[in-house]
């Protein structure tokens, strides 16, 4: 299973300028996460924060035990080699073909025979679909191909945990939905640990098992998608509709002037451009592709949050409940089990 990851009052600034301040969250062992955020909020300062790239201000960033914000350079080289990194635009080599962009890790960090790490590349080159173009360039490739190569070469270490930095970035509708059916593909087959930035709605709301997002310089909300899907929170309900109407403005935050005005034009009948759907409620998760292993990550979510059902708003309640399939009802007693009919009873079974 993948590492976990604490995080605990974690703030960054630049200067005088803050990105975020105290965060803290705990991304659970081998499951997928999603931080969103509208632009300029420091996601990916937030993921380069994570791996020590960058250093925060003060907090802690807790790996295996080991605070990467505290620890020596030494032991951060070692920790790092748990992390697969997949950046925005694939960070792909320009001169080396897909073989060699995909084997540098390895030859860089590891002491692996030429054979070995040929078997390794190849494996993870047909693990995202691109079998047969390992001699190819990345500017002889589609972005969608560079994307599945960047993240062939986050995978040839076996990370436990891969931070994804917008894979949807410059991708079509449908490359994205192939790219997130290889992300929880990947999940059911290794069980790892990944986080994922992105603006894109409908993978926020059909690929992860945990939400976060970051807004004004805090982290909002974070925790099971089931609680975030139902949430009455504003700018999570604004972001999830991608509506005018709520907090978030075109630089970030509005003020009290232009929320009631916007809230007074909505009252009045006026349509902001957005659909007048409420798009709230637990829509069905991604499933991985027939023939692979069930995710174990989606047992382990539900069990978490069938403890805190209790905790949450009624409405929350009620869409979750709703989304659970009649075997999970049974699981978690919210429904009694049908009883099979007795053998020697002839009204039931029809035998004479």
């Amino acid at each position: 299973m993948g590492a976990e990851v604490v995080i605990e009052g974690l703030t960054k600034s630049f200067g005088n300028q803050a990105i975020w301040r105290d965060v803290s969250l705990s991304l659970p062992p081998g499951e997928v996460s999603v931080m969103l955020g509208p632009s300029g909020t420091g996601k990916s300062v937030f993921l380069k924060s994570m791996i020590g790239l960058l250093k925060p201000d003060r907090g802690r960033c807790v790996i295996n035990g080991v605070d990467i914000v505290t620890c020596s350079e030494a032991k951060l080289y070692e920790v790092r080699k748990l992390f697969g990194v997949l950046f925005q635009d694939g960070a792909l080599f320009g001169s080396m073909n897909l073989f060699d962009n995909v084997a540098f890790p390895l030859r860089e960090h590891t002491r692996k025979s030429e054979a070995e790490i040929k078997r390794i590349v190849l494996d993870k080159l047909d693990l995202t679909g691109l079998q047969g173009a390992e001699r190819k360039l990345p500017g002889e490739i589609s972005g969608g191909m560079r994307k599945r190569a960047g993240l062939a070469r986050a995978l040839v270490l076996d990370p436990e945990i891969i931070l994804c930095d917008e894979p949807d970035s410059g991708l079509d509708p449908v490359r994205t939905a192939y790219l997130s059916q290889l992300l929880i593909d990947l999940n059911a087959q290794i069980d790892a640990t990944i986080l994922i930035v992105t603006h894109n709605i409908n993978l926020a709301r059909t690929v992860p098992d945990n939400l976060g997002m970051l807004f004004r310089k805090e982290l909002v909300m974070f925790g099971p998608r089931e609680v975030l899907l139902t949430s009455d929170e504003p700018v999570v309900a604004q972001f999830l509709n991608g509506r005018r109407l709520g907090p978030i403005g075109m630089s970030e935050e509005k003020d009290a002037a232009q929320m009631a005005q916007e809230e007074a034009h909505a009252a009045a009948g006026h349509s902001d451009g957005s659909s007048d759907e409420d798009l709230r409620g637990v829509v069905p998760q991604l499933e991985p592709t027939p023939g692979l292993p069930e995710r174990q990550a989606v047992r382990r979510r539900k069990d978490r949050v069938m403890r805190i059902l209790h905790t949450l708003p009624d409405a929350a309640r009620q869409g979750i409940v709703d989304s659970l399939t009649q075997d999970d009802r049974i699981r978690y007693g919210l429904t009694a089990p049908t009883p099979r009919p007795r053998v020697d009873d002839t009204r039931e079974t029809g035998r004479v």
